[in-house]
């Protein structure tokens, strides 16, 4: 994500002609693109990390669209594949492992809604439509009798759990839905810029 906030400073310059360090933010871009694919980049089981030196994973690893790499890289399918493996507890995703990660936090946590959302659009970005929307539907069977969904799910109890509403659960609804309708996730303060 450092390097989408400095990818995004550089296109904010190029294209709205806002003043800042252009060449400065590109070669922070660079470096950190660099450093990322060098040591955030686990090649013999070709996932990217959660960390660097770490094994672990995290469904942050999941948002090959903020164009850190196209969807067919093989690092990404491989990423997508490693966490839909490893992440996924009956189909959903958890944010990460807590008993591998030192998150201070004690005990476990469910499912993560928003997570769910990001697999199921990298399910669709690397050629798996349905599948993608195999999952799509799955998450769409847990919303309440309002439609709302809620920060987790529960796979054991079958309940949501966590803040409800959950913005970021329904902002990936919303994504998701664009993304196998076949429009466009990406934002723009451009009017026609948008699909």
């Amino acid at each position: 994500m450092a390097w989408a906030g400095a990818d995004r400073a550089v296109r904010t310059v190029q294209n709205h002609g806002l003043p800042g360090p252009l060449d400065t933010w590109r070669a922070l871009r660079d470096t950190i693109h660099r450093e990322v694919c060098e040591r955030g980049f686990d090649r013999a089981r070709n996932t990217f990390t959660q960390s660097y030196g770490s094994h672990e994973l995290d469904a942050a690893l999941l948002l090959p669209r903020v164009g850190f790499l196209p969807w067919d890289d093989p690092r990404i399918v491989g990423t997508v594949d490693a966490v839909q493996e490893q992440l996924c507890r009956d189909g959903f995703v958890l944010r990460y492992r807590p008993q591998h990660s030192d998150d201070g936090l004690p005990g476990t946590e469910g499912a993560f809604l928003a997570c769910s959302f990001w697999l199921a659009d990298a399910l669709s970005g690397t050629g798996r439509d349905a599948a993608a929307t195999e999952l799509f539907e799955r998450l769409l069977s847990l919303r309440n009798d309002v439609g709302m969904l809620s920060e987790e799910y529960d796979t054991e109890s079958g309940q949501q759990v966590g803040n409800t509403p959950q913005a970021f659960s329904l902002v990936g609804l919303i994504n998701t839905a664009r993304q196998l309708s076949g429009h466009s996730t990406r934002t723009s303060a451009r009017r026609h810029e948008r699909s």
